[in-house]
């Protein structure tokens, strides 16, 4: 594989997210970016920061999380400073994260051209991520453009967002439009017609093009982070931060620019992605046993199939007669759920606060 690093390539990745569905596991205080939820030895976001080394240095690799997370994302990858840890002090969605990025890597760099990724994505062909990401960066440093990864969708997921592209013969297509996540019988539509794509939420852009798009089509994010320009990268930025960013709308950047702007294309991708967003997915993506079980951890089985299993070390489980459960063992507490019925489980967390807080 070609040389893909540049010295205007930067990565952002977004770390800020809770984590619900991963429940008992994933917590307030260590959501499932920190956590080895795959077995590998390795968190999720410090499987995700060493896959982006492949096109950019570490020095341009921010990472912007809550500013709770703070120390955990040094703890996790050490290789960083201080100032490539972007803190919000408020869960305000993508839209102002994204813009607050853009801001700070202009200041750094006024031909900064970066890639907007989750930090809990499971991504099992890394080579061709990397070849389908360079291709984007190639493309938008070239272009005034919005860019972003659209998965070959491989079943009707009713779970995910569409994106409605235009065939143009061409390896980058124009967006149509997007969609939101659909009921079984539009997703079974979608899927059928080859012309619609998952939105896994990876988006490709200059720094500069995309604040332009704020400008113009969300002016009340756009203004209020303009005003900290004298301070980003200095030691003034955070207090900047604390005060201005609470005062940001609080909107998703597909409904801040990317469903407004008329230069959004897509570019088709497979590389083994999984948003690994519920123990469903990632039963799905583990590997499993005869009768269907994704084991991790001391078990005796008679009778279980299609279930998802985790225990803790030194503990032992002995289950019959269960078909399509999630079994999770974090010590403190105890999930036994139907996998059907994942859904719920983000309900159940908050449900819980109230009780027991």
């Amino acid at each position: 594989m070609k040389n893909t690093s540049s010295s205007d390539t930067y990565v952002a990745i977004m770390a800020g997210g809770i984590g619900s569905r991963f429940w008992p596991a994933s917590r307030v205080e260590r959501p499932k970016q920190f956590l080895d939820i795959m077995g590998t030895g390795k968190s999720l976001i410090r499987q995700t920061f060493e896959r982006f080394l492949r096109l950019c240095p570490a020095s341009n690799i921010f990472i912007v999380t809550n500013g709770m997370y703070k120390d955990l994302v040094l703890e996790h990858l050490p290789e960083l400073t201080e100032n490539q840890v972007l803190c919000e002090p408020s869960r305000n969605n993508t839209a102002p994260c994204v813009a607050y990025t853009a801001f700070k890597l202009h200041n750094l760099n006024p031909n900064a051209n970066f890639i907007v990724a989750p930090s809990d994505h499971i991504i099992l062909k890394e080579d061709a991520f990397v070849d389908y990401l360079a291709q984007a960066l190639a493309f938008t440093k070239k272009n005034e453009a919005l860019v972003t990864l659209g998965i070959q969708p491989t079943r009707p997921d009713t779970g995910y967002g569409y994106i409605n592209f235009s065939d143009n013969n061409t390896d980058v297509h124009k967006v149509i439009e997007f969609k939101e996540k659909p009921d079984v019988e539009t997703a079974k539509q979608y899927v059928a017609s080859g012309d619609y794509l998952w939105n896994a939420g990876i988006f490709i852009w200059k720094a500069a093009y995309v604040l332009e798009q704020f400008k113009q089509h969300t002016p009340a994010i756009y203004n209020i982070l303009k005003e900290g320009e004298p301070f980003y990268n200095t030691v003034e930025e955070q207090d900047f931060i604390d005060k201005a960013y609470p005062t940001t709308p609080s909107i998703s950047v597909d409904y801040a620019i990317m469903e407004k702007s008329t230069d959004v294309y897509t570019i088709p991708s497979e590389f083994g992605w999984s948003d690994l967003g519920t123990w469903n997915s990632l039963h799905i993506e583990s590997p499993k046993d005869d009768n269907g079980n994704a084991v991790n951890g001391k078990v005796v089985l008679d009778d279980v199939s299609n279930s998802l299993i985790r225990m803790p070390k030194g503990k032992l489980l002995v289950a019959k007669g269960l078909d399509d459960f999630i079994i999770v063992d974090e010590g403190d507490v105890l999930l036994i759920y139907p996998k059907s019925k994942e859904q719920e489980i983000k309900a159940v967390t908050k449900a819980l606060d109230k009780e027991f807080s």
